[in-house]
């Protein structure tokens, strides 16, 4: 059984097709690429995933349980969990003290409810701090733990968004551009992050328009155009697809 299995998912803004019967199985332990042009529904489908839209029709099947109608809240503390574009950073807090709060959301607790000072709640900071500092050092972050976030470069933020994601204890991990605006030395720390978070046992799907990144990072891959699935396959089967390279890129950019 896949991990994730969406059947003739469809959504509709008004007479707008964002998606349409669109199919996609995620098998568990794989790095899941998903390309498309802008406009392609990418960020919809991430969307409907993640709870923030419900489905028009279509099924949306994970761990073998139906997901489609339920809040994002409750599908993430099943462990389906994403990243944004946009990393969302408690920019005043430090770079630990963010991450902590990443397990304070796993756990339930409210991130202000345990700045209070009974037995309870001093338990679970310190539960939720010794969490973090572990993710810290996995993601590589530990000479910085006690930098602002506001402070941090554009490639530490990408990873500490990461970081905080990773806090939540996903089961799958969705990451939305994760290389985006970073130079090639970010970029190679980024993906040398992801393949040892899939070594860790966390599926990862990720949108991507970087397509060096995407081929050289994913398994398998997952094209949409218009709301549908355009091709699937392997990074060199979808490489040399003609309809992929037409509707998308060009085969000079694809490959560059």
């Amino acid at each position: 059984m896949a991990l994730l299995e969406v059947k003739k998912l469809s959504k509709y803004f008004g007479g707008l097709a964002a998606l349409s019967d669109f199919d996609m199985s995620v098998e568990e332990g794989e790095i899941r690429g998903l390309i498309g042009p802008n406009g392609s529904g990418k960020t919809t489908f991430y969307n409907v995933i993640s709870g923030v839209y419900g489905p028009t029709s279509g099924t949306i099947v994970y761990q073998g349980k139906d997901i489609a109608h339920l809040p994002p809240s409750e599908i993430a503390k099943m462990g389906l969990v994403r990243t944004f574009q946009q990393t969302a950073l408690f920019m005043d807090f430090t770079v630990l003290q963010n991450i902590s709060v990443g397990r304070h959301l796993h756990s339930g607790e409210s991130v202000f409810g345990v700045m209070g000072s009974t037995p309870g709640t001093r338990r679970v900071e310190k539960e939720a701090l010794k969490k973090a500092e572990e993710i810290v050092d996995f993601m590589e972050l530990t000479d910085i733990k006690d930098e602002l976030a506001v402070n941090l470069p554009h490639g530490y933020m990408r990873a500490l968004g990461v970081g905080i994601a990773l806090a939540t204890e996903p089961k799958m991990l969705m990451l939305d551009e994760p290389v985006t605006g970073m130079n090639p030395t970010e970029k190679a720390h980024m993906l040398a992050l992801i393949k040892r978070i899939q070594k860790q046992g966390i599926t990862v799907l990720i949108v991507e328009h970087d397509m060096k990144t995407v081929m050289g990072l994913c398994d398998y891959i997952t094209v949409l155009s218009f709301g549908k699935k355009l091709a699937e396959g392997k990074p060199k089967e979808i490489i040399s697809n003609e309809a992929v390279i037409e509707a998308y890129l060009g085969k000079a950019d694809i490959l560059g």
